[in-house]
C-alpha cells in the first residue's frame, strides 16, 4: 500500500497491552489498538497511558494503527 493512501488521524493512549500494543481512543471518538513504528521501537521512546499521539491508519482496516510520533505536552 502506498504512503499516500494512509488515513492520519490524532489520540490519545487510553490503556498500553502487552506486546507492545495500545488501546487508542481518537479524537472523533473511535477507539482502536494500535502497535508502536518501527523508529519509535527502534529509539526506546516510551509510550505510557495518556500520551497524545499521531496515528497511521489503514482505509481498509478502520481498527487497527501504527503510532508515528508522540507529542510532548507544551511542544505540539
Amino acid at each position: 500500500m502506498a504512503k499516500e493512501e494512509l488515513i492520519e488521524m490524532r489520540g490519545r493512549v487510553a490503556e498500553v497491552l502487552p506486546d507492545s500494543r495500545y488501546r487508542v481512543v481518537l479524537d472523533n471518538g473511535h477507539e482502536l489498538v494500535a502497535y508502536s513504528g518501527g523508529k519509535m521501537r527502534k529509539n526506546h521512546i516510551r509510550i505510557i497511558a495518556g500520551d497524545s499521539v499521531t496515528l497511521e491508519l489503514s482505509p481498509y482496516d478502520l481498527t487497527k494503527g501504527r503510532i508515528m510520533f508522540r507529542h510532548l505536552p507544551g511542544r505540539s
